[in-house]
Parts: C-alpha cells; structure tokens; sequence
C-alpha cells in the first residue's frame, strides 16, 4: 500500500497557515503539521494594532487550519533535504515528504545607538517591536503607565502603531526617515491628508527625519548602561522625550533555515513558478520567498503564494503556477483608513492622466490615474466606500465605461 504523505510546514504564520487551510479544503491526502515557534498557533498579524487597543482579543484573530495539526513553541532548527527530516530545539527529529517554509520575517532594527542592552541580550527596556502577539501583550502592559511614545518608522505598521497607542491615551510622535508617510503606498498629497488625520488623534509625525539614539532619563541609560528609555535624539539634535519606543522599520525575510541547509537565498528563498526551491520536495512561501527577483512582505501575496501551491500539492491542479501579485494596501483600523494600488505616481509616465479629490472637512482624499480609459492605480483615503468597485477595474484592466469620476463618487461601473 502506498503510504499518505507527510507535509511539513516550518512557520506558524499567515501564508503557512492558509496553506494549510486551502489544503485540506482542497482535499488533499496525508498529514500536515505546522510547526510554529511561537506559544500560540497561527493568528492574523496584521491585526495586532487592533489587538493593542483592545478591538480584538488573542482568540478572535485565531487563524483556521484546516484540519492540519497545529505544533505551537515548536521551533525548527534545521532541515536536511536529502534525508527529508527536521530537527527541532527540543533535540527530537521529524520526517517529513513534502516540506513548505513559510517562516516569515524579522523586524528590521535600526542603526540607533541605545537599542539594545550594554550586553547585547534584547532590546533598552521601553524598547518595542511589534510583530507578535508577545510583542503585542507587553507593550499594551507598558502603555497603560506611560505617557509618552515614539514611533521609529512611518509605514504601514508605524501608523498603524501609532494610531493604537494614541488610542490609548499615549501622546505619540512619528520619526520617519522617508519624505513623507507610507511613501511606498501614497502620494505626497495624500501623506499630507494622513498626517492631519493623525493629529487630530493625538499623533505628531516628523518625516523626513533620522532617529539617531536613544537615550534613558536625564541622558543616562540605556545609551550609557542599565536603564529604562527617556528620549530619542533626531540626526538634527533635536530630542524628543518618551518613556516608549516602538520600532516599526520594516522586515527582512528569515533565510537562516533555508540558507544552513544549502538552498539558494538571495534576499529571500529562491523559488520557481511553482513555488518550488532548488531542492526536490521543498517549497517557499510567504515573507521569507523570494520570486522573480521580489519579496513582497504582504499579506495578499502570500495567501496567493499559498492558494497556488496548495492546489499543486493537493494534486487539485498539479500544474499551478504562480506568475506573482499584484498587491494592495490597505489599513482600516476604526476611524483611520486608507487603500491604494497599482501605478500611484503619474511623474513617472507622461502618458498618465490624473483624476483627483480632496475634502479637507471630512479629512478625505481620492486619486485616479487612468491611461486613456485604464485605471492604472488608485489611492482613497478616508472613504473607502468605492474601493471594491475601483479594485475590480484595476484588476480587470478593462475600459471604464461612463466618466471616471462615477469610480469615486458613487462607485457605479457602466
């Protein structure tokens, strides 16, 4: 008889648990275990800020499995591909058939003196990331004492963050090194808008600055020893006092497995079409894959890495391919809310056209960019109430039928 396979996932995050789920959805045959070093099995990371106001408690943002064997605080230390086995931190080996990385990313952290304790175990005490539901459970202890918070970095997660501490009765400041907020994702118009969001809300953004230290109170710790955090000091001198700071800069994918096995990793895993690395048997997904030259590090591509290689190795469709994404952002996290897509800087291409709103009463801001009768790329910001209908335009890139400004007025598609 032939024996069920035996898939390993290495990785208790979004993509590894979507594949699980689509898997067993998919029906496919054998076992699937999913190995977290986490405490907690797989939840919706892109919810801790919510978590952190209290808008969502641990349990709610639980991911499903599909029926996949959940092994939480069971970390992966190495992998042989050859004779298909992990090896775990507990000492004990699994064999495995089939094995997926999904293992992720870890949090960037700034060159900034004062991070880090004088022994270089952990960050200052005052020192956050936020990538995990840990992270989450200790910052929101620390914030209900604290008064003052700095966030390093304006992204996704730096608003996001900060939003959340404000909501918290935290007064917040921003330092962001980028020209203006979420840069990646929006315009300087629309930046401009967020920023005065965000004031509204109690939160101060600094762009276009550099976070050079971080000092503790009255300039001694934890830049000069033991100590809990008391300022950050900006390239320019300027200080900004705090007894919080959240790192939010960014993630850089966790390669270490794949790369002590022998896999080849540029920034990320290298993987093929078929998510497939260069070793028989083993897949990447996810944060630490990289395909065609790009890691994404969103939630979207890698729930789509996820469904296409689910259905490869269901056997649903063993000849799925995944040709890449294309990813949208989006936060809406109570009275904050933002969405864009596709080609948002029309300087780039002259043959761009731009169709554009702002309401500087209601704190909203809508672009089109369109070429000829395409829309090409979308910001909303403050009002997302058309955004399905400009997403599915975007996707099918298709004429607009009617005048453009029916996508953001009303959202009707003729």
């Amino acid at each position: 008889m032939t024996r069920e396979p035996r898939i390993a996932v290495v990785g208790g995050g979004m993509a590894g648990a979507r594949f699980a789920e689509r898997y067993g959805a998919l029906g496919g045959h054998g076992s699937v275990t999913v190995y977290g070093a986490e405490p907690r099995a797989p939840y919706n990371r892109v919810l801790l800020a919510d978590v952190l106001t209290g808008r969502y408690d641990a349990e709610s943002i639980a991911l499903p499995l599909g029926g996949a064997e959940p092994r939480p605080g069971c970390e992966v230390l190495a992998f042989d591909p050859e004779a298909r086995t992990l090896g775990l931190a507990d000492g004990t080996v699994e064999p495995w058939d089939e094995l997926v990385l999904a293992t992720g990313s870890n949090p960037v952290l700034p060159p900034v003196r004062g991070l880090r304790r004088p022994d270089g175990q952990g960050l200052a005490e005052g020192v956050h990331t936020l990538r995990t539901l840990e992270d989450c459970g200790r910052l929101a202890e620390e914030a209900v004492g604290a008064k003052r918070a700095v966030v390093i970095g304006g992204g996704v997660l730096g608003v996001s963050a900060a939003r959340a501490l404000a909501a918290l009765g935290v007064r917040t400041e921003i330092v962001h090194q980028g020209p203006h907020l979420v840069e990646r994702q929006l315009d300087h118009e629309a930046a401009a808008v967020l920023r005065e969001r965000l004031l509204a809300l109690g939160v101060e953004c600094y762009p276009g600055n550099r976070a050079r230290a971080v000092h503790g109170g009255m300039g001694g710790p934890p830049a000069g020893g033991w100590g809990r955090v008391g300022a950050v000091e900006l390239a320019n001198g300027y200080r900004l006092d705090c007894d919080l700071v959240v790192l939010a800069c960014g993630t850089r994918p966790r390669t270490a497995l794949a790369y002590g096995a022998g896999l080849p990793v540029g920034t990320g895993v290298l993987v093929d079409d078929g998510l497939a690395t260069a070793a028989p048997h083993v897949s990447a997904i996810g944060d630490c894959a990289e395909h065609r030259g790009i890691v994404h590090g969103l939630a979207g591509p890698a729930w789509e890495q996820a469904d296409v290689l689910a259905r490869r190795l269901s056997g649903a469709d063993p000849d799925a391919r995944y040709t890449g994404s294309r990813p949208r952002a989006r936060l809406s996290t109570g009275d904050l809310e933002y969405a864009a897509f596709g080609a948002v800087d029309e300087t780039l291409d002259p043959g761009l056209d731009v169709l554009r709103i702002t309401d500087a009463t209601r704190g909203s801001y809508k672009k089109l960019v369109l070429r000829g009768d395409r829309l090409v790329g979308a910001i909303l910001l403050g009002d997302l109430a058309t955004v399905d209908a400009l997403a599915g335009a975007w996707e099918s890139d298709g004429p607009l039928g009617g005048h453009p400004l029916h996508l953001i007025t009303r959202g009707v598609l003729r």
